[in-house]
């Protein structure tokens, strides 16, 4: 049985209103209990936010350099303790070692990147008129921030949001995944130890519907930052619209890779793999659909089929591992599900498929690596996000038609392009209605193959963004002075 483990509210450890209690299970060995952590309901959310709002006056008067000292503390300590963390947070996500040691550097060079921003953020003075008045534009702390986050990134991406809310001088209330309260627990402990004053952040543990929904309708909560699927960030816009509270969703985006006839097969093939499996296929840019040249398609598959039946299912946290499970036996159903639906649909299954119970894989939720090929673009498999170990193969006639139904997606797109022609690949970069698009490389990594490791967006891309980051926990405020007014 795992520690017990409680809410967070006005610098206090204190257990739900109700009593209510749930379990963290590790997906690599379901009997194995991570920690036990309060079922909170709306009581609890109540008492959150108006701690928080009660800090607010203090901690936004906190000066920026003060308040950007807490934040390279903790990006020291992610560092210090960077084996320890790695092997919970392994434990907890399923996800492999190596991935887990990389998503706690980037965490760490979030919080140096908004440390230096949340220094050097400056006010705004313009004349507005020779001999006319002044316009001053203040930066102000938006209030008390509501934090609802996803399990896939439980420390990269919650540190992405705390610190740019923190730092602007918000107050906050954490609502982590309940598939990982414990490194969100871990987290906050560090927070704390970092010197951050108790009450200024707030953690509730709980279920979407009985904490975070009552968390986000909150009158008290005037920005609310979430982190998750797009059915439900869906949701949390309209609540916040009915409301009229400021709303940052990050809701992933969809990945398709386009192999040309042209391209390097050994490279398209490991940016495929990594695309499709890393993390299980549970990342943000899984590869849902790898649009491929007829004229290379059946080999491109047998490469690919190759490849994946050489991936090694198992503990993350034995370094010959290269996929863990996914998250819970509810996404296991579901990516076993898709597959018995692409097979409906007329898709030609190629390797796996199945629910993998032998060996070291017999406790917990593995998926084998599955590829489908001959698939169409009107089949759900294409079209919906399985999120799972899933890739497709769409044959198509060539870049114009690969461009055309990459643009098909629904939602965000990130593309990557494989082609040793430079002006068909300028010719893709142009076409393909996507904010991100990587030629020739595995989309946010590998940076070594064939491991099937990567990570997302480091060092200086989010260096550069830690400015527009910080920008969207805070509110604007412009006075008019004129200092040659007459006077009275």
């Amino acid at each position: 049985m795992g520690e017990r483990f409680k809410n967070l509210i006005d610098g206090k450890w204190v257990d739900s209103a109700n009593g209510s209690t749930f379990d963290d299970v590790s997906p690599v060995n379901k009997t194995e209990v991570l920690g036990s952590f309060p079922r909170s309901d709306h009581r609890d959310v109540d008492r959150a936010v108006e701690a928080a709002r009660s800090q607010l006056s203090a901690w936004c008067r906190v000066p920026a350099r003060r308040r950007s000292e807490i934040l390279w503390a903790v990006a020291e300590a992610l560092r210090q303790r960077r084996e320890e963390l790695a092997a919970l947070l392994t434990r907890e996500t399923g996800k492999v070692l190596a991935e887990a040691r990389m998503e706690l550097e980037e965490a760490a060079a979030l919080l140096y990147a908004m440390a230096g921003e949340g220094v050097y953020a400056e006010d705004g003075v313009a004349a507005l008129g020779q001999s006319g008045p002044l316009g001053v534009t203040m930066r102000l702390p938006a209030g008390v921030v509501a934090l609802v986050t996803h399990w896939a990134f439980p420390v990269a991406a919650s540190v992405w949001k705390l610190a740019a809310a923190l730092a602007a001088g918000n107050t906050v209330v954490f609502k982590p995944a309940e598939d990982a309260p414990l490194m969100a627990a871990r987290l906050v402990e560090i927070f704390l130890e970092a010197g951050l004053a108790p009450g200024v952040i707030g953690l509730v543990h709980g279920q979407g519907e009985e904490a975070g929904a009552p968390l986000i309708r909150h009158p008290d909560v005037a920005l609310v930052s979430f982190v998750g699927s797009p059915e439900v960030g869906r949701e949390v816009a309209i609540a916040c619209a009915a409301e009229q509270k400021q709303v940052s969703l990050e809701l992933g985006e969809q990945l398709a890779i386009l192999i040309l006839d042209d391209a390097d097969l050994e490279m398209a093939v490991e940016g495929t793999v990594w695309g499709g499996f890393a993390m299980a296929g549970q990342r943000w840019r899984g590869a849902a659909r790898v649009l491929v040249a007829r004229k290379i398609a059946k080999e491109f598959a047998e490469r690919v089929v190759s490849r994946v039946q050489a991936v090694r299912l198992g503990d993350g946290l034995l370094e010959t591992t290269d996929m863990g499970p996914v998250i819970n036996e509810a996404q296991l159903k579901r990516v076993h599900g898709y597959t018995r639906v692409g097979q409906r649909e007329g898709a030609k299954l190629l390797v796996g498929g199945e629910i993998v119970k032998e060996a070291d894989c017999k406790r917990g939720f593995f998926y084998a690596p599955t590829v489908f090929g001959d698939a169409a673009l009107k089949m759900r498999i294409v079209q919906e996000e399985v999120r799972g170990p899933t890739v497709v193969l769409v044959p198509v006639t060539g870049l114009d038609e690969a461009v055309e139904l990459a643009n098909s997606v629904r939602r965000g797109l990130t593309a990557a392009v494989y082609t040793r022609d430079i002006s068909r690949a300028f010719r893709a970069v142009e076409g393909l209605r996507a904010a991100s698009v990587y030629v020739n490389a595995a989309p946010g990594g590998p940076e070594t193959r064939p491991s099937l490791v990567g990570f997302g967006q480091l060092g200086r891309i989010r260096r550069e963004a830690a400015a527009q980051n910080l920008d969207g926990f805070a509110v604007w405020k412009t006075a008019t002075l004129d200092p040659f007014g007459k006077r009275g």
